[in-house]
């Protein structure tokens, strides 16, 4: 069964199995798409607020990359043993876990304020972050019923998907208010928040779990470690960078190691052999793929607006919030479009609509409006809210619910890998198109501006501000070789997302009648049962 509403058979139990009324469900449902969103707000919300923590605490470029990139790294290589301790000891537990370390880890900021403690205290965020994420999903799936546990995911995949956009609107409202403390005052207020609602939830452990598997647990979390640092490292060392791809090559081998370790563990911490699952299979792949592409748009969008175009960072959050909308709608609406189109269907249309976005982007120019970006942006928007809620849910769905967090710690390492992906593609290309394209016009300017001129565009204008009349030549230099390199970004993440897919499109399974009959017999039996407490 791999489309999203084709829900397998149980394989192992669960110790609470699905129980409690609507409303607690429904409640459930409330506190996890709240985690899930605190999660991915951090990863964005310190965007808007680096230039202020460079001037209070005299970071370097490098040192600004890893307060962001510190808890990436972190959240990414703990997911899968994470979502293994949620299954066997509790899920509720590793959620209140995560929560109290996050929110501690949050606040440390504030307290001890060079760059190197706060890169620690963010990397620490990160570990509570790799127990928060996978059990909110873990959670829902326990607690609803394989009728109703497709529009559950479906809200969840939404505000996951959102949960980015929500950071940077949130962080901007702050900055717009307050200094960049309160970023992290909010961080460790919504953390200690939702503690307190997370206790009210009913928790959910497998019976049958098996132990954890730390030898494999630690092989997957070096190799997606060492993966995702390559990645990280690339746009600012090249990707020939030996460290960079001595990274990712070590990477790659240790996750081959990996699997040959758990093809013969009795009790795995992953079945690997659940990757010949089409549908596991290319609902990974696919969240690889439109998180890269969603990631590497933020990353180009933000510059673009508040470098070209001037924006405050509460005004760049909110002219890309219209995003959200078709991610968070056609999500919480899967449940009804897909078993009618089938998977295969879904997740290629939403590629392709993702690829024609940035086909769009790609024609976007120094002297575009606003409106005249918002129309593209929406085309894109309607593609990632397609196809967020099928992808998920088809990993779900592929793994018996003994190893719900694990599977949706599967899930979650696709959106850290796709997120690393993205960014490094778009940041490679957008700082190399840059340099080239600007370096004949720097001729003109002193020696002394030319190199930091020639890095960003952000110290070009920073350059250009002490340049007396010739200041408005180098910024519109620096602005126009920016939107062309931008404009190339846009192009190959075009082409890599056309290309994916067609492969995805040839590999995921298709609508066929058997699928439709298990959905049917599903909304039956609900039906069924509804009918029988109505007349109880």
């Amino acid at each position: 069964m791999t489309s999203l509403d084709t829900v397998r058979p149980d394989k192992g139990s669960d110790s609470t199995g699905i129980s409690g009324s609507s409303g607690r469900r429904t409640w459930t449902l409330v506190v996890a798409c709240s985690g899930v969103a605190l999660v991915v707000a951090s990863m964005t919300a310190l965007n808007t607020a680096l230039g202020d923590i460079a001037v209070a605490t005299s970071a370097t470029q490098t040192q600004l990359t890893w307060v962001v990139d510190g808890y990436t790294l972190v959240l990414a290589c703990l997911l899968l043993p994470a979502g293994a301790i949620g299954d066997r000891y509790g899920r509720r537990g590793a959620l209140l876990t995560g929560l109290a370390v996050f929110s501690i880890a949050s606040i440390a900021p504030l307290v001890f304020d060079s760059p190197i403690q706060i890169i620690i205290a963010r990397a620490a965020a990160g570990l509570g972050a790799a127990f928060i994420m996978p059990a909110t999903l873990s959670l829902l799936t326990a607690a609803y019923p394989p009728a109703d546990r497709t529009k559950a995911v479906g809200i969840w995949a939404g505000v996951a998907g959102s949960g980015g956009a929500l950071g940077m609107l949130g962080s901007g409202a702050l900055l717009h208010y307050s200094s960049w403390q309160s970023i992290f005052w909010a961080l460790s207020g919504a953390g200690v928040l939702l503690f307190v609602l997370a206790c009210t939830v009913s928790s959910s452990r497998v019976s049958d779990a098996p132990p954890v598997d730390w030898p494999g647990a630690a092989i997957i979390g070096a190799a997606v470690a060492l993966f995702v640092f390559g990645i990280l490292q690339a746009p600012a060392d090249g990707w020939t960078n030996p460290v960079v791809y001595g990274s990712i090559a070590a990477g790659l081998a240790l996750a081959v190691l990996f699997g040959l370790v758990e093809l013969r563990r009795p009790r795995p911490l992953l079945d690997v052999r659940v990757f010949a699952d089409a549908g596991f299979a290319t609902g990974a792949a696919t969240i690889v793929v439109f998180f890269a592409a969603n990631l590497g748009l933020f990353y180009l969008l933000v510059q673009h607006l508040q470098l070209v175009k001037g924006y405050s960072p509460i005004a760049t959050a909110f002219a890309i919030s219209p995003l959200m909308v078709g991610i968070v709608s056609l999500s919480a609406l899967s449940f009804w479009y897909l078993p009618k189109l089938g998977l295969r269907a879904v997740l290629f249309t939403g590629l392709l609509l993702i690829s024609v976005g940035f086909f769009l982007l790609h024609g976007v120019g120094l002297d575009s409006s606003y409106l005249d970006q918002l129309w593209r942006w929406l085309v894109l928007s309607v593609g990632i809210g397609l196809i967020t809620a099928p992808a998920t849910s088809a990993i779900m769905a592929a793994v018996p619910d003994n190893k719900q967090g694990v599977a949706s710690a599967v899930n979650d390492a696709a959106r850290e890998i796709g997120a690393a992906l993205g960014i490094a593609v778009a940041g490679s290309i957008l700082a190399a198109g840059y340099t080239d394209r600007l370096l004949p016009a720097l001729a003109a300017f002193p020696e002394s501006v030319r190199g930091p001129a020639s890095d960003s565009l952000a110290q070009a204008l920073a350059a250009s501000n002490m340049l007396g009349p010739q200041g408005r030549q180098l910024a519109m230099a620096s602005e126009a070789a920016f939107v062309e390199a931008m404009q190339s970004s846009m192009l190959v993440i075009a082409v890599i997302v056309t290309v994916a897919a067609v492969l995805i499109g040839l590999w995921a399974p298709g609508r066929n009648g058997k699928q439709l009959r298990v959905v049917r017999r599903l909304r039956a039996s609900r039906l069924e049962t509804l009918r029988a407490s109505a007349d109880h």
